[in-house]
């Protein structure tokens, strides 16, 4: 049995909250998971391999040099504010373990984009770095492109790529981003930005857009024409989802939140490869309930050229990444 099988009934008698610190302060002291190579070329950038960890385990960057020695191709943190803020009232994470599943309603906690960069400023790791921004959850719909534009001139120089979230279930009014007079708006302030910011570093950063899995076909056309529209590298699909599909009368399935995990595998994967055909020559990249090499293996074959990892890791451990790798 793994280090991580050893240890997960310990974990699983902790609350979700408790665990998942407890599990990134103990990430140090895992060894090295060597993970055979297999590199690709997405967005301009070269990744060793295309097996990455999704925003939210690690949201200050603080456990970086860590989390790379389990053999992430790439690593997103975030998601990041402009200010600090709390998130929402505890408990906040509950675990469906029959189902493999997750509802969380974190609610973006956070320490803040300088701290964030600050603790960025420590790390050792070479690799490619995502940074996942948000808005503040007191900043309105209206002008929660002042937040996105904050953030996104804050990490330009350090980010391989920027991911802009507009799709958690878990600030109130974050998913009226999506639609489309708003993301039009979104999407060509921070496209403008960045052409301004690679003028002044020299170096074009990938944007990409993590969205819902929750979408009607409509929505996809309308949020895939924006990205074309504005330039956007990259598709992240999904995000967690508000249905209960899968879960239903299982305990915890009535929390509020976004359910994550086994449950929405499928759901996840459809949007992504609807994404994909609309978007020839657009990276995507599938996350949302992979936990086998068989999950990873049926988003790329939706059309995904990276995929990411989370809820998996908790129930899964470590060697899910290595298993996944193709």
């Amino acid at each position: 049995m793994s280090l991580y099988g050893l240890a997960r009934p310990f974990l699983f008698s902790l609350d979700p909250e408790t665990a998942h610190r407890v599990t990134l302060r103990l990430a140090g002291l895992l060894p090295y998971s060597p993970v055979k190579s297999c590199p690709v070329r997405v967005m301009g950038l070269d990744f060793p391999n295309p097996v990455g960890l999704a925003a939210g385990l690690d949201k200050n960057a603080e456990h970086v040099d860590a989390l790379a020695r389990l053999g992430f191709g790439f690593i997103e943190v975030g998601t990041v504010t402009p200010r600090p803020q709390p998130g929402n009232p505890r408990p906040r994470l509950f675990r469906l373990r029959e189902k493999q599943a997750l509802i969380n309603r974190l609610g973006f906690n956070n320490s803040g984009v300088d701290a964030l960069l600050q603790n960025l400023g420590r790390t050792r790791w070479p690799g490619i770095l995502g940074i996942n921004i948000g808005k503040n959850a007191d900043t309105p719909v209206e002008r929660a492109a002042d937040d996105y534009a904050l953030c996104l001139e804050k990490v330009y120089a350090r980010a391989s790529y920027v991911t802009i979230n507009v799709s958690s279930p878990n600030t109130r009014n974050l998913r009226d981003l999506q639609a489309e007079r708003n993301l039009d708006q979104l999407l060509g302030r921070l496209a403008a930005l960045r052409e301004n910011l690679a003028g002044r570093h020299g170096r074009r950063v990938p944007l990409v857009l993590k969205v819902a899995p929750d979408l009607q076909e409509e929505e996809v056309r309308a949020i895939a024409d924006a990205v074309r529209r504005h330039g956007i590298d990259g598709v992240i699909a999904t995000n967690t989802s508000i249905s209960r599909a899968g879960v239903e009368g299982v305990h915890h399935a009535e929390e509020a939140g976004g359910l994550s995990g086994a449950p929405i595998c499928a759901q996840a994967t459809g949007i992504l490869k609807a994404f994909a055909s609309r978007l020839p020559g657009v990276a995507m990249i599938g996350t949302g309930g992979i936990l086998s090499a068989g999950d990873a293996q049926a988003k790329f074959a939706a059309g995904a050229s990276l995929v990411q990892l989370y809820t998996g890791l908790v129930y899964r451990g470590p060697e899910l990444v290595a298993e996944c790798v193709p």
